[in-house]
């Protein structure tokens, strides 16, 4: 009796040791946040960042030109003539001129940094192709909010 009591709790103890555990995401890479770059914490795992981001980005119809497990990369086209813009960086008469912004994030399951950066490229995919980063603005620090709130959305991890 005592061998088939022992017997029984050592099974017990064994099914509680292999309960099982989220998914670990792989190795997360360090991030910095250069000047200019704005970042943000998000109570959500990076995958779920990511998926948000493209999703948003597609909703908008903004080009998708980078798809990574840490970063997204989008560009806008703007069309038509921006004397604001040609007299800042001058013409982008060679080519095609687009808003890029790059969103890079890591972290773990229930907290994720994402750290944004926008740049303005004239004459963008030629040989005479040139960027300027932009400063972090109301504008892009209110984007980098809606991916927080987009991505924490329907999960289960406390706010951050």
């Amino acid at each position: 009796m005592q061998k088939l009591l022992a017997i029984s709790l050592l099974v017990t103890l064994a099914a509680c040791q292999s309960s099982p555990r989220p998914p670990s995401l792989p190795e997360q890479p360090q991030l910095s946040v250069p000047t200019g770059a704005q970042s943000v914490t998000i109570a959500a795992a990076p995958p779920a960042v990511r998926a948000a981001l493209v999703s948003s980005a597609h909703e908008k119809g903004t080009a998708v030109i980078q798809d990574g497990a840490n970063m997204v990369i989008m560009e806008r086209t703007m069309t038509g003539e921006n004397p604001a813009l040609d007299a800042e960086f001058g013409p982008s008469d060679n080519g095609i001129r687009v808003v890029r912004i790059r969103v890079r994030f890591t972290g773990s399951q229930c907290k994720t940094l994402a750290v944004q950066d926008v740049a303005v490229i004239n004459n963008a995919r030629t040989a005479l192709e040139q960027s300027f980063v932009l400063p972090g603005n109301p504008n892009t620090m209110e984007s980098l909010r809606g991916l927080k709130s987009r991505a924490e959305n329907g999960s289960v991890c406390p706010p951050v």
